[in-house]
């Protein structure tokens, strides 16, 4: 009778420690993929750090998925944005890159006129990481003429962008605007990739970019010298270009000052991994902490060295403070940044 009661004891306790143990996360992640979608065309700085990215995060994730990477350009990555929050699953088996404007979203309304075209609600998004904290730089071709910001106040230079109201079209916008350079700037490229051929070909003489998109796409071009870095917008200089000023260093006010450093908070964020607000939140737990695993894994840091990515992370939690303190930031100052960036009307 005792030996009938321990074994009835042991095969409780098996089935109960069995089902302790268990993990949905990995039970739900064995055997699928995440598609991790990427707001913008192939062959540029998000479709190279993504690929980076997830290349590693699969094997930190319970369950360990695979990772499928797919593109959709448009509209300062709107269209992915729209998608990823609408159509696509909820489950936790559907990840974006979306550019970092969607931090100004609420306060600016950037994506779209008004907010109208926006199909979700930014401060209810589920914020996974960046894995770099890179600003835009202004980059310009080796025989356009200008070798200083000062001699783009006299030397008119053409400058090729994706979509209007992206930063490649509002951050030349606003030097224009507020420090009087000359920038004619061509909208409608479908991605850096395709302003990178315009400019050999001649058509447009540089453009505005995160840095990456220099050091890693176009290791030549930076190397030999090929094109020059005239202005960095982040609000400290990079460690990569201790000798380009920022834009913040060269506005003339305090109110122009305050406008720029506004705006530059958005690049702690520059590579902004992201979620719908319907995905579980254990799952999501889990994909933050296989992103913050990836940011330490020494696989995926030999890999960003030999792409010249300078990773310096940003964690969920604080890309959600972020939005926060966005949001909540002076309205003076919201209003005169939106007046500075409203974008030209069409005759």
């Amino acid at each position: 009778m005792k030996s009938l009661l321990l074994k009835a004891f042991a095969s409780f306790a098996s089935l109960a420690g069995g089902s302790a143990c268990a993990d949905p996360v990995a039970d739900f992640y064995k055997g699928k993929s995440i598609t991790h979608i990427v707001g913008a065309g192939a062959g540029g700085a998000y479709d190279l750090v993504s690929r980076a990215v997830v290349s590693h995060m699969g094997k930190h994730i319970p369950g360990t998925p695979n990772f499928i990477v797919s593109h959709m350009a448009g509209a300062s990555s709107l269209a992915m944005m729209n998608y990823l929050t609408n159509p696509a699953r909820k489950d936790g088996t559907a990840m974006g890159m979306t550019n970092p404007n969607i931090a100004l979203e609420l306060p600016l309304k950037m994506l779209s006129k008004g907010g109208g075209r926006v199909l979700f609600d930014v401060s209810k998004l589920q914020w996974i990481g960046s894995p770099l904290q890179q600003p835009h730089v202004l980059w310009v071709w080796h025989t356009a003429p200008a070798k200083t910001f000062e001699d783009l106040k006299t030397n008119k230079v053409i400058l090729g962008s994706t979509a209007v109201g992206g930063d490649n079209y509002t951050l030349p916008l606003i030097l224009t605007r507020l420090m009087e350079a000359k920038l004619d700037i061509v909208s409608g490229y479908e991605g850096q990739n395709d302003i990178f051929i315009a400019t050999e070909r001649g058509e447009v003489q540089g453009n505005s970019a995160i840095l990456p998109n220099l050091t890693s796409a176009r290791p030549d071009w930076f190397r030999d010298g090929k094109v020059r870095v005239l202005v960095q917008f982040g609000t400290s200089r990079m460690r990569q270009l201790p000798d380009v000023p920022t834009a913040i260093e060269l506005a003339q006010t305090q109110r122009d000052r305050d406008m720029l450093r506004f705006y530059a908070r958005k690049f702690s964020m520059a590579y902004p991994f992201v979620m719908a607000p319907e995905v579980p939140a254990e799952r999501v737990a889990a994909i933050r902490a296989a992103f913050d695993a990836t940011m330490k894994d020494p696989a995926f840091l030999k890999d960003a060295e030999r792409l010249g990515l300078d990773i310096d992370p940003f964690s969920g939690a604080q890309m959600e403070q972020l939005i926060k303190e966005l949001n909540d930031a002076p309205r003076h100052i919201v209003d005169m940044v939106a007046e500075f960036i409203e974008m030209p009307k069409k005759n």
